[in-house]
């Protein structure tokens, strides 16, 4: 005979009450997976493919301006030394657009602010073929800003993902919609190798107009994610922003979310450049951020796995180590190879300290305290990265792909302390 759950208090007085079973233990058992997740994944996992979807079309944007943007910069740019300013503005665009896409999903929902992202990739688009028809590099520029400003709101699709989802699907959430930008790396590259030169003499002018396209494309996928504007109660509450972002753990991963990125920035933004100074060819600096953008989110696959098994800190430092190991490999040579090699291995430790960092950054809110503390966290890691970028294209014609190279060394060494000190103060917090 089956067994019986659930109690029923009865009796006075001091006597302790009597249990009475009243349900099935398989039916409880049952309600206690409804209870932690289940029902909510099952949406989850329905926004995870589109959103999914919507990484690879948006991480096209994001290939074509970082495969063409020092290229066309150094076309229009008045000086040399000018030359990668659309990807410092693009970056630049990037940390503008993470307090706004914030606010308007805290307000209107976070599909609101994915329609207005993908408005702004599709004006990218337009805005940056005008700039190379008319020869503008003043347009170029805000066009790459308009393009970071898209890509703020993509930074929001992995943290979307985690919304209604449960404790445990959290960072499988987070590693599946990044692993859409494996598609991403196929696609954005091959779109400028296809329309590259299609109008002569206006060298990439068709890749910014096929984005575009592609953007609107990403418009449609994301009309359809299930994220209605928040209840009022869930936009009040929660602890004050200063009470989160003062604490050890949410302290560290937002140094090492900000070093992994601006690590990776510095040698993605400069390596077309500097394999054109070096006399290699577009398709050899196509072929690397190809490949290079394939092993940023070709992980994804499985580090939300590593992460449920290793814990996030860990996982977050073996992709820091691969960040400093690319460097070494930039600083060894500059054939293609040297190149191929340093951007993949970068692209691998960027998937993994990253994701690491922003699986830490979930766990520091609660749901309440989400949206503001997901959107200061990238405000702080794409402004630093932004700030970083500003002086790669310096670097880059002041003092060569070494130095640019040799950057990411201390870098590395202060995001590991930073997980290393935190992780000391947890030990010691949870002894006591």
């Amino acid at each position: 005979m089956q067994r019986m759950l659930v109690a029923q208090a009865t009796g006075s007085g001091h006597k302790p009450p009597v249990l009475r079973i009243t349900q099935p233990c398989g039916a409880l058992i049952m309600n206690m997976h409804i209870a932690d997740g289940a029902i909510d994944d099952t949406v989850a996992r329905a926004n995870v493919r589109r959103l999914a979807a919507a990484q690879a079309l948006t991480g096209a944007n994001a290939a074509v301006v970082f495969a063409t943007g020092s290229i066309v910069g150094a076309t229009l740019a008045p000086s040399m030394s000018l030359a990668t300013l659309p990807l410092s503005i693009y970056m630049l665009g990037l940390a503008a657009g993470t307090l706004p896409t914030g606010m308007i999903s805290q307000a209107f929902g976070r599909r609101a602010a994915f329609i207005a992202g993908t408005a702004c990739g599709a004006l990218c688009g337009v805005l940056a073929a005008v700039a190379i028809l008319y020869g503008s590099f003043a347009l170029f520029c805000f066009a790459t800003f308009l393009g970071g400003v898209y890509g703020a709101v993509s930074q929001s699709y992995r943290f979307a993902a985690t919304d209604s989802a449960s404790v445990a699907y959290r960072p499988k959430a987070i590693s599946w919609v990044m692993a859409g930008g494996v598609f991403a790396g196929v696609l954005g590259p091959q779109l400028v190798q296809w329309t590259m030169d299609i109008w002569p003499p206006y060298l990439f002018a068709v890749s910014f107009l096929v984005q575009a396209v592609v953007a609107l494309i990403a418009m449609a996928v994301l009309a359809g994610v299930n994220a209605p504007k928040p209840a009022p109660a869930q936009m009040t509450g929660g602890r004050p922003l200063l009470e989160i972002v003062r604490r050890p753990r949410f302290i560290a991963a937002v140094v090492c979310g900000a070093v992994s990125y601006t690590a990776m920035n510095f040698l993605m933004t400069s390596a077309p450049l500097a394999m054109k100074f070096c006399g290699l060819t577009l398709s050899d600096s196509n072929f690397g951020i190809q490949w290079h953008i394939v092993a940023m989110f070709g992980p994804s696959f499985f580090t939300g796995h590593l992460i449920a098994r290793f814990g996030a800190a860990k996982v977050a430092v073996v992709g820091l180590i691969l960040e400093a190991i690319a460097a070494v490999i930039g600083l060894a040579g500059i054939t293609a190879m040297h190149f191929w090699a340093g951007l993949f291995v970068v692209g691998v430790g960027w998937n993994f300290s990253f994701v690491g960092a922003s699986a830490l950054i979930v766990e520091t809110h609660g749901p309440q305290e989400g949206k503001k503390v997901q959107a200061f966290n990238d405000f702080i890691v794409f402004g630093l990265v932004a700030i970083g970028s500003f002086s790669s294209g310096q670097l880059l014609a002041s003092y060569g792909w070494s130095m640019v190279n040799m950057v990411v060394f201390p870098a590395v060494a202060l995001a590991l302390a930073g997980l290393g000190i935190a992780a000391l103060m947890q030990r010691r917090a949870v002894a006591s």
